[in-house]
């Protein structure tokens, strides 16, 4: 058996496994095994946040879906998991061998594939012919930005019927604090907007990436903002299942990558306290 780079928490490349869509990740989050389904392998992204890790990022959308080529990528994938064989080629240490989720993750926003609906129905039918034991988590990491479009929101609904989540990406509320973050053109309203589509079509979670920019946390106004965002959420009742909070975990690849640092873990824990207080729970990953 040809032994491949080991695999690590540090190291999510998305060629791991010589796949043109699926790839494996060691996860701290998971604890175990995440295949992650990669619906931008042109690296292209309609927005473009600092602390990205993908290099050679560019703007734009995914390309035109090989359906069949997902289905049978994922199929191999998961068989290469069963028997074993994965754990030994890349060296999996041995607390992570074992397959905890499938995400729709790679290297770009993966809602702006035309079709997006259609690579959801091919990852269900894959794990509807499969059946992997123990039954998977199963998650689509998301900045929420194309909800409005029909196709998005048939796939959310299919992927809520899997028992499928949403992490919503949610960095800043703020205009200034989402354009200099996310490099995007967002505000409060439209955020809770696309928060309440993407609720009615499937189960959210908030994701909120927290790191030190020059060596200074996030500005008081733009955690304050994000509390009063909170606490508008659960006025108007949008069902939010929680919040989950996380730190710089790999490299950026963006030309910013020098200016940032991981906020410490001291306040990355007050702050997840003053939401909590607020009623909402809280899951922290520095």
């Amino acid at each position: 058996m040809t032994m491949a780079r080991p695999l690590s928490v540090h190291d999510h490349r998305r060629d791991a496994a010589g796949f043109t869509y699926v790839y494996p990740v060691v996860s701290r989050r998971a604890g175990g095994i995440s295949i992650g389904i990669n619906l931008n392998p042109n690296n292209a992204c309609n927005w473009r946040c600092i602390y990205c890790q993908v290099e050679g990022l560019r703007r734009g959308a995914a390309p035109p879906l090989n359906e069949e080529l997902l289905r049978l990528e994922l199929t191999a994938m998961l068989a290469d998991i069963e028997t074993g064989a994965f754990y030994r080629r890349f060296q999996v240490p041995e607390p992570f061998r074992q397959l905890r989720d499938v995400a729709i993750s790679g290297n770009g926003e993966p809602t702006t594939l035309s079709n997006f609906d259609a690579a959801v129905a091919a990852v269900a039918a894959v794990l509807t012919e499969s059946r992997p034991f123990p039954p998977l988590k199963k998650v689509i990491i998301s900045n929420g930005s194309q909800v409005h479009r029909p196709a998005v929101r048939r796939g959310l609904a299919r992927w809520g019927e899997m028992g499928g989540e949403l992490w919503f990406k949610v960095d800043r509320v703020t205009p200034t604090g989402i354009r200099q973050i996310n490099g995007a053109a967002s505000n409060p309203q439209r955020l809770l907007f696309q928060l309440e589509s993407a609720a009615a079509c499937c189960p959210v979670w908030l994701q909120t990436c927290l790191f030190a920019i020059d060596g200074r946390p996030p500005a008081a106004a733009e955690c304050e903002a994000y509390l009063d965002f909170l606490a508008t959420l659960r006025q108007r009742r949008i069902p939010i299942r929680g919040v989950m909070l996380y730190g710089l975990a790999r490299p950026s690849r963006q030309p910013e990558a020098s200016r940032l640092s991981p906020v410490p873990k001291d306040w990355l824990a007050d702050f997840g306290e003053r939401i909590r207080r607020q009623g909402w729970t809280v899951k922290i990953t520095p």
